[in-house]
């Protein structure tokens, strides 16, 4: 019996193919190992988004070669660094290829491995396959590939290709398949969820959420990232759809700067006031959502004028997740080609701005103490703390709960305790 083992790094996309190639592997006769000392085959999807990530990566690549591992890398990294990577018992699998995972495996051990035929950019859909889901109540489902965009920081684009939007018949189908194995939420991701079907020069996402919403079973939908251009376009159609009661109450908008000047240098299409408009519709209409947003700190041409506009603008909308990257010069594209800001610089800022985010939260979260509401339990853990679940309630706060018993899945009546920066710490109820 061949024993394969799994890694994973980055995005929810990434973590979904993981998912579905361990589906794949079973199938064929497979077996998955948690342990790689016990493994005949090493599968890393990877991650290039930041360089430390990617470095990491490659360390623990060349780690297992070194132990005489055979080593599938698979994810962003194959079509970016390929010549980089010509090492004996490292094979590629690009990330277009995901559903040829089964016949890598087979050419592997055969002798009869060719990267060309696994390394060719491709059109494929991730969808009505095989699955081992990482969390049990929660249904990952990709609803397109690429992106349409031409940022100027961004390694991800040139990984991934153009947009490609998945067939809506389907993403239902994927769906309404994880609900039938019990899922109770689901998400949709990719590289931005709003561009929806635009490499066909339509904005389908609302008409997408519509038909979801109509699958007759009892279920919370996360729709995941979206660029702020892209949401401006169908920015009162979300609004409407984000009533139904199916739908968190969560926004994941990009903001990456709040600074117009660098917003241009980084060719985002969009400006802060459009930042302004988006978030204050959504607050009008939803005044409990949670707001997530990213920002890129230090990039080559922020001034300490346009770092204060960017502090200024997450002070105005008060996100609940904020998500801070220093900036990384990437391979291949332009910002990597400017003049480079001081370490010294980009840690500074990113305290600054850590530490306003914190503040911010727990402010936010204060508010919540002694306060009850319903939630539904979707994951179970949380490091240092035995059993204890994690929960979400409509406007996707997270809850921590204790419990003796088996509460995944459980729609529940929970009160909160303790505030903190990230978990409203609860008891149950009921």
């Amino acid at each position: 019996m061949i024993e394969i083992y799994f890694e994973t790094y980055g995005c929810t996309a990434n973590y979904n193919s993981s998912e579905i190639m361990k589906g794949l592997v079973l199938q064929a006769g497979f077996n998955i190992t948690n342990n790689p000392d016990f493994a005949d085959i090493i599968v890393i999807n990877s991650c290039i988004v930041k360089s430390p990530t990617e470095e990491k990566i490659r360390r623990k690549v060349f780690d297992f070669l070194k132990n005489n591992k055979k080593v599938i890398l698979t994810g962003c990294m194959p079509r970016i660094n390929r010549n980089k990577l010509k090492k004996q018992n490292l094979f590629l699998l690009d990330t277009s290829h995901i559903k040829d995972i089964n016949n890598i495996i087979r050419d592997i051990f055969q002798g009869t491995y060719n990267p060309n035929k696994y390394l060719t950019h491709r059109k494929e859909i991730k969808l009505c396959l095989p699955k081992v889901p990482k969390e049990k109540i929660i249904g990952i489902t990709q609803i397109s590939e690429g992106c349409l965009g031409n940022c100027t920081y961004c390694i991800t684009r040139l990984a991934k290709g153009r947009l490609f939007s998945y067939p809506k018949n389907k993403i239902i189908k994927s769906i309404k398949s994880d609900l039938d194995a019990g899922c109770k939420e689901i998400w949709i991701t990719s590289q931005d969820c709003a561009s929806y079907g635009n490499d066909n020069k339509k904005y389908l996402l609302p008409e997408l959420l519509k038909e979801i919403t109509k699958i007759k079973k009892p279920f919370f939908l996360r729709i995941g990232m979206m660029n702020p251009n892209n949401v401006l376009k169908i920015l009162p159609q979300l609004i409407e759809i984000y009533k139904n009661k199916k739908i968190f109450k969560f926004l994941h908008i990009p903001i990456q700067s709040g600074s117009n000047k660098v917003l241009k240098d980084m060719n985002r299409k969009y400006t802060k006031k459009d930042i302004i408009k988006i978030v204050k519709e959504f607050r009008k209409n939803f005044p409990e959502m949670h707001l997530s947003t990213d920002i890129i700190v230090g990039y080559p041409t922020e001034s300490e004028k346009d770092f204060k506009e960017t502090i200024n603008l997450i002070k105005k909308i008060n996100p609940e997740t904020l998500n801070i990257s220093k900036f990384w010069p990437r391979p291949m594209t332009p910002a990597s080609k400017l003049k480079q800001l001081s370490p010294e610089i980009l840690k500074k800022r990113t305290i600054k701005l850590a530490k306003l985010s914190k503040e911010i939260c727990l402010k936010s979260q204060k508010k919540f103490l002694n306060k009850e509401f319903r939630v539904l339990v979707d994951k179970k853990g949380i490091e240092n703390f035995k059993n204890t679940y994690l929960a979400r309630d409509e406007n996707y706060r997270l809850f921590a709960v204790a419990s003796n018993k088996n509460i995944l899945g459980k729609r529940i009546k929970v009160k909160v305790k303790k505030p903190t920066a990230h978990y409203l710490i609860s008891e149950i109820l009921e």
